[in-house]
């Protein structure tokens, strides 16, 4: 698999006027974070932090330091050439490049460009060129999609397990860590981020931080989490009642459900990402909440929680078969309650295959 991923960068690469492409960290090289490295994991199969890959039409490098010499043995494409080297990636894969190369300058710092600049031999010119790795990772592979669908799964057992034990009573924060517990537990590498447990006011900030507030009888709950399974995420977010709540939050709740399910139609592969916004957007905008909507209908996810696409009203991009995206619209009364409902779903020419399996009627959860 990598060896094809390596082929078509190597293709866009020559398609670019460039010889080489730097593919890594290069923020912190010898020391990546998770989403730094997604470029590097997708296209060698290296799942360590320390790691840099050169690429081109006749040439295939993967560096990295003795710490992971063993893990890129097991890891890495054997169409890569690998070299272990000490603890200056950046340095010594500098030496190594010849003519145009690219390097992704959403991913590099200026104290790192700086090192390559001084670093190069004679007649090297570095150019910018961020996104090629991006544009081959947006489209799934049947693999990739088989690993989004099982961490998805994975989550809606989650869900389940969260509700069967009750939620009144607990702190946002013991529900946030149990969670991530029972993930683990049930084969996750990892949640794909800190899960978002807000209870009632709690529930009007899209992106709250867990906190030590206690659920209480007769308010709205709402729970955004998501799974890493071998490297892929998973994304959903659903709000629950836990008692009888007021008419006026059993309408808005109505209105996001059927402003999911327009956004959920809405998605096919040669849809503007704006358009696919706009189905859900002017339902709540007819309803006269539109200023409680601020955020984009949704966004690409994979190796990170947040890639490309984005489904918004600024978005110039249009969706294409393999892409996989959230479709989460959401109603924020401030200091008073927030509802989101969120699926993750694959795009296909037809329209979308939907990998969240909770029930999206509003539930009673005591």
């Amino acid at each position: 698999m990598s060896e094809a991923r390596a082929e078509r960068l190597a293709g866009l690469v020559a398609e670019g006027g460039l010889d080489l492409l730097l593919v890594g960290d290069l923020v912190r090289p010898g020391d990546s974070g998770r989403d730094a490295i997604a470029n590097l994991r997708w296209l060698t199969g290296f799942s360590g932090t320390s790691g840099l890959a050169i690429v081109g039409p006749k040439l295939r490098i993967f560096l990295t330091d003795f710490r992971y010499t063993d893990r890129a043995e097991r890891e890495v494409s054997s169409d890569f050439e690998r070299a272990t080297i000490d603890r200056e990636l950046l340095s010594d894969a500098a030496k190594r490049l010849r003519g145009r190369v690219g390097y992704d300058d959403a991913h590099t710092s200026v104290k790192s460009l700086r090192t390559l600049e001084g670093a190069v031999p004679e007649g090297v010119e570095l150019v910018a060129a961020g996104g090629l790795v991006e544009r081959l990772r947006r489209h799934k592979d049947e693999g990739e999609l088989e690993k989004i669908a099982e961490a998805a799964r994975l989550a809606d057992d989650v869900y389940e397990w969260i509700y069967e034990r009750g939620v009144v009573g607990r702190t946002e924060r013991e529900i946030m860590l149990g969670a991530h517990q029972r993930m683990r537990e049930l084969g996750a590498d990892d949640p794909s981020f800190p899960a978002i447990v807000g209870a009632g006011e709690n529930s009007a900030l899209p992106h709250h931080d867990s906190s030590d507030r206690k659920v209480q009888a007769g308010e709205l709950l709402l729970i955004d989490m998501g799974a890493i399974v071998d490297g892929y995420c998973s994304d959903c977010t659903r709000t629950v009642a836990t008692g009888e709540v007021e008419d006026e939050i059993r309408e808005i709740y109505e209105l996001v459900r059927s402003a999911q399910q327009a956004g959920l139609d809405a998605i096919r592969a040669g849809v503007d990402a704006r358009d696919a916004d706009a189905a859900a957007r002017e339902l709540i905008d007819a309803a006269g909440h539109g200023e409680r909507f601020g955020h984009g209908l949704g966004h690409g996810v994979g190796l990170e929680v947040h890639e490309a696409p984005r489904l918004s009203r600024k978005s110039d991009q249009t969706l294409e078969p393999g892409d996989v995206v959230t479709v989460e619209p959401g109603v924020y009364v401030s200091g008073r309650f927030g509802i989101r409902i969120e699926d993750l779903v694959t795009v296909t020419d037809d329209g979308c295959r939907n990998f969240s399996g909770v029930a999206k009627e509003l539930r009673v959860v005591g």
